[in-house]
């Protein structure tokens, strides 16, 4: 099943709600996930699953910002909407320490819990339990047009910097035939473009708090790192990138609107799909950019599978965590789609396996997320731990109202300094009143 078939078929899916008569299933279960490929192409599979266990599956398909903003509502309020939720590495050990999730420390023997990867299993927990398992996992890393970048006279380094990328963007824009040099997140959001720009500003020295929780975004650092970015994007970037989240992004380069795009990991077998990508033959991958400071800007993140404490389908939704995130699903999807369209970064397993060993990014993903050090994510020391996020609960609502701002200055209705300020100001303020 191609990618867009997948999409058309989700609509159809959510309308019908269950993917089987109700007459036919011994219970349901409601299922809140986002608008990605792979978790759409999960959808397409679903029946399988009712028709080995009798559980029917209702799904809540929603955009990235929305999903986040309703699955935290959820479990704040003890909702009880959903019996499983998609969240992350910035959620799971929060919402796990608070007792709002369902530990998933009696997962099968079969299901070979050892067989995550440390990374993943590590961020998806708290205190050495596992609160959410992996569907896949990423980084984030450069997908960029080796035709495009050919024609410019230019090679790709594997670990390249941010000058490098700049030059090379500027170099592949071809504005005339809506070609632009690269394409990045501008759409607000803490886990949209303040993800994307977390991360670079890592690479330029940056971080959000100093040592004793003081907000740093007033520093050179950031004010470097934003009017790079700023200055990157009006000279080689694609118009309205402000409402560019990774879906709008992802649909540009497929059209082959970009001649670069630094976003996540899992990206790469969309980008690469011939049913789907119109640049498919000619892509490559490198690391994302660094600046000789000794971080590159890549990030480290899982979408995952929980289960809210709230839940009154407990077996159910674990039965269906087990059957979705195992070696068994990768498998269902290899045979029928190849192995380069199944969930990566959450096993070991599939990086020994020859046939994906031989995927064309395999081997870029793996050093991607390897490489990501949630424990030491900046130049300078930090309180926190995450690379794209500080893992606090207050980050969240901080970095929302912070992606805004940038937002707006992308759009050009401020400059960075004013961004920047306001930002500082905001965030200082939400932490006093956090009482940091």
């Amino acid at each position: 099943m191609s990618l867009k078939r997948a999409l058309a078929a989700t609509t159809a899916l959510n309308l019908c709600a269950a993917v089987v008569p109700a007459a036919a299933q011994d219970s349901s279960i409601t299922i809140a996930t986002v608008n990605n490929g792979d978790m759409i192409r999960m959808q397409g599979y679903t029946d399988q699953f009712t028709a080995e266990t009798g559980i029917g599956v209702e799904w809540v398909t929603l955009e990235e910002n929305i999903l986040r903003q309703r699955v935290t509502t959820d479990i704040t309020t003890r909702g009880g909407q959903f019996d499983i939720m998609t969240i992350g590495m910035y959620e799971t050990p929060i919402w796990g320490a608070n007792g709002w999730l369902i530990p998933l420390d009696d997962l099968s023997a079969e299901y070979d819990v050892d067989d995550l990867l440390p990374a993943m299993a590590g961020g998806l927990s708290h205190d050495g339990t596992l609160y959410a398992a992996p569907f896949y996992g990423e980084s984030s890393m450069i997908m960029y047009r080796t035709d495009l970048m050919e024609k410019a006279g230019l090679e790709m380094p594997d670990d390249p910097t941010w000058e490098f990328v700049r030059d090379a963007a500027i170099a592949m824009t071809d504005r005339d035939n809506d070609v632009y040099g690269i394409c990045l997140r501008g759409k607000a959001g803490w886990g949209e473009n303040m993800a994307f720009l977390t991360a670079m500003s890592n690479a330029f020295g940056a971080r959000w708090f100093d040592e004793n929780w003081r907000p740093q975004l007033d520093s050179d650092a950031w004010s470097e790192t934003l009017n790079f970015y700023l200055d990157l994007m009006e000279e080689a970037g694609p118009p309205g990138a402000s409402s560019n989240g990774f879906n709008e992004n992802l649909s540009l380069f497929q059209q082959g609107k970009c001649g670069m795009w630094i976003d996540a990991t899992v990206a790469a077998s969309f980008v690469t799909n011939p049913d789907d990508s119109a640049v498919a033959d000619s892509v490559g991958f490198a690391l994302a950019p660094n600046t000789g400071k000794g971080r590159n800007s890549n990030w480290l993140w899982a979408w995952a599978l929980a289960i809210p404490a709230g839940t009154n389908q407990q077996a159910e939704a674990k039965q269906f965590i087990e059957w979705a995130t195992s070696k068994d699903y990768i498998e269902l999807v290899a045979e029928n789609e190849g192995w380069a369209n199944v969930p990566p970064g959450a096993r070991t397993s599939l990086y020994e396996n020859p046939d994906y060993q031989a995927v064309p990014f395999a081997d870029m993903t793996l050093k991607s997320i390897l490489s990501a050090d949630p424990l030491n994510p900046t130049v300078e020391p930090v309180p926190y731990v995450g690379i794209q996020f500080a893992a606090i609960p207050e980050f969240a609502g901080i970095a929302t109202q912070v992606g805004q701002e940038i937002s707006a200055a992308l759009a050009g209705r401020q400059s960075a300094e004013e961004a920047l300020s306001k930002a500082q100001a905001l965030t200082e303020e939400e932490m006093e009143a956090a009482g940091y």
